[in-house]
């Protein structure tokens, strides 16, 4: 699937052209392509006026910046202790079989990356695992198919 890199100049034009407009500049290059394209970092370098190392640097720095193409949903497995202990692995395991992909991958069709996360602060509703921002409480192995099956 290709982007449309057009809409970059559009969206680095809602802010002032400057260094403190940078993390806001790649929030919206993410939510509209899902990742972050090396086109837009080195065209946000340019009108931001900003050194591309620097731009680079904030990208990699910050879990919610992706330099790497993410599928149109993204599910998360939490890995944390209440979630471990509640069979985390399982499902994760799972999930990679009905997807056909590890964790950190991205499937073919670019629909679906599945990644493995330390924790997402809902130990209480442990095993939780997020499609996209959706959490899903108290995963059953048996069940968990059906949030990627449906999709």
């Amino acid at each position: 699937m290709k982007h449309d890199l057009a809409k970059i100049p559009e969206i680095i034009g809602r802010y002032p052209q400057q260094e403190s407009s940078l993390i806001m500049v790649l929030q919206d290059i993410q939510k509209e392509f899902n990742y972050l394209p090396c086109e837009a970092l080195e065209q946000t370098a340019e009108a931001l006026h900003v050194p591309l190392s620097k731009v680079f640097s904030v990208s990699t720095f910050y879990n919610a910046f992706s330099l790497t193409k993410k599928g149109d949903v993204v599910v998360r497995v939490c890995i944390g202790t209440a979630c471990h202990i509640r069979g985390a692995r399982q499902i994760q395991e799972q999930l990679e079989t009905a997807l056909k992909i590890q964790a950190g991958e991205t499937t073919r069709d670019e629909k679906f990356t599945l990644e493995v996360v330390g924790c997402v602060g809902a130990c209480a509703m442990a095993p939780v695992v997020l499609t996209n921002e959706q959490y899903h409480a108290q995963c059953k192995v048996h069940t968990v198919k059906k949030l990627v099956s449906k999709r």
